[in-house]
């Protein structure tokens, strides 16, 4: 008889679990409070980069300074308020900002970063019909000074194992026509792969719907219960048992998690987007490391996301955040109505102190967590149900996401 598991968050990392589980002969149903690909899953960037899935904390924070960091215009942010666990984040967040910890994190998902594109191909493989698309990305600096942070990233990803082919843009205008002449300095980065986010997520979803899963929006879980059937109990009462249960809730993660002795701090490091017409079109994805920006064509427009901000997963979207892109990328755009903005969003994305995310069984046996991918949840998505999906199947932990125990 085939085992069933309720899989709760139907985002990439919760409908990628679903759809390895399928492979592996379980019956899936998904739970979501709204619908598919409702928080971080839709208006991110859709960068399949794992040359850039990196740790977030970086040496060069401690040159970034707390007036930028309490800066509201800043692009990246967290409010001065009394709020005890958002300070605990910070210090343990700072307390990775150093050469050494950084090398740590990045040996540890150098792995996963390598498998991450070929699970892609299994997807497409398997009957999932959203695309991935091909770079090159463009990667665009003010002046040269501007890129010796990025350059380092980029050489630390290769020392650590990653295959990555970068060189130095004559002319960015060329690949990228919406840069203005303020960007003097570029590179050309290949082998990372992009993708339009909410609609591959809902293809994705599809493919789970097609092979006999369920999927119900408006399901808020608030409790998970162990036992030797655990269950999920949702906001109205309903009690839901299964063989095994997932927690692939993003943000949200610790609310759910925590008493099955997942410690680590989730904090919700917030972006924003939106999207706008170019005079020409838009063909390859942009970055801009200084002001933090990750543009991405998007639906026939140009999808420009950035910013960090450190708040409540909940809280409403601060229009300021959203202007302060607009101010920085009018600096360095041209051939841009500003003013013809569409799909303005900001999404909770789940991000742990240590920069590794959260994947594996919790001390409730037959509770299981995916999360705390910060920045790094669509890329490495499938690459995480891949192998959840194998400790579920046969009770053995992959050594790629072994260093992701949750119960660290």
């Amino acid at each position: 008889m085939s085992k069933n598991v309720i899989v709760v968050g139907a985002g990439m990392v919760g409908l990628s679990t679903a759809w390895y589980l399928q492979e592996r002969g379980f019956e899936v149903t998904v739970l979501d409070r709204t619908g598919v690909a409702a928080g971080s899953s839709w208006g991110n960037a859709g960068w399949l980069a794992p040359a850039k899935t990196i740790p977030l904390s970086e040496p060069g924070l401690w040159t970034y300074g707390p007036k930028q960091l309490f800066n509201p215009d800043s692009p990246m942010h967290m409010p001065i308020r009394l709020d005890p666990k958002l300070w605990q984040f910070l210090a343990r967040f700072m307390s990775q900002a150093f050469q050494n910890k950084w090398d740590s994190t990045m040996a540890d998902l150098t792995a996963i970063d390598n498998a991450a594109l070929a699970t892609f191909d299994e997807l497409s493989l398997g009957g999932v019909e959203g695309m991935t698309h091909e770079g090159p990305f463009v990667i665009g600096f003010e002046d040269e000074s501007q890129s010796t942070g990025f350059r380092k990233e980029i050489d630390g990803v290769i020392r650590h194992g990653q295959k990555v082919e970068m060189t130095r843009l004559d002319n960015p205008q060329d690949l990228a026509p919406m840069l203005s002449e303020e960007i003097q300095v570029a590179y050309r980065l290949e082998g990372q792969r992009f993708i339009e986010p909410g609609p591959y997520v809902q293809s994705l979803a599809d493919a789970v719907l097609h092979r006999g899963g369920t999927i119900r929006a408006g399901v808020e879980v608030v409790h998970v219960a162990k036992g030797d059937r655990p269950a999920v109990i949702s906001a109205d009462g309903t009690r839901e048992e299964a063989d095994k249960v997932v927690i692939a809730t993003g943000a949200w993660l610790p609310g759910l998690a925590k008493e099955y002795g997942v410690k680590t701090i989730v904090q919700a490091g917030r972006g924003y987007s939106f999207s706008v017409a170019t005079d020409k079109p838009a063909k390859h994805p942009v970055y801009l490391p200084h002001h933090r920006m990750a543009c991405t064509p998007y639906q026939g427009r140009f999808r420009i996301a950035g910013t960090m901000e450190f708040r409540g997963p909940d809280e409403p979207l601060q229009q300021r955040r959203i202007d302060a892109i607009i101010n920085q990328a009018r600096c360095i755009m041209r051939g841009i109505d500003f003013d013809d903005r569409q799909d303005e969003w900001v999404g909770s994305r789940p991000v742990t102190p240590d920069g590794r995310p959260l994947i594996g069984q919790t001390e409730a046996e037959n509770i299981y967590v995916a999360g705390g991918h910060g920045m790094w949840g669509i890329v490495l998505g499938p690459a995480t149900g891949k192998y959840l999906a194998e400790l579920m199947d046969t009770g053995v932990v992959n050594p790629i996401i072994r260093p992701f125990n949750p119960l660290r």
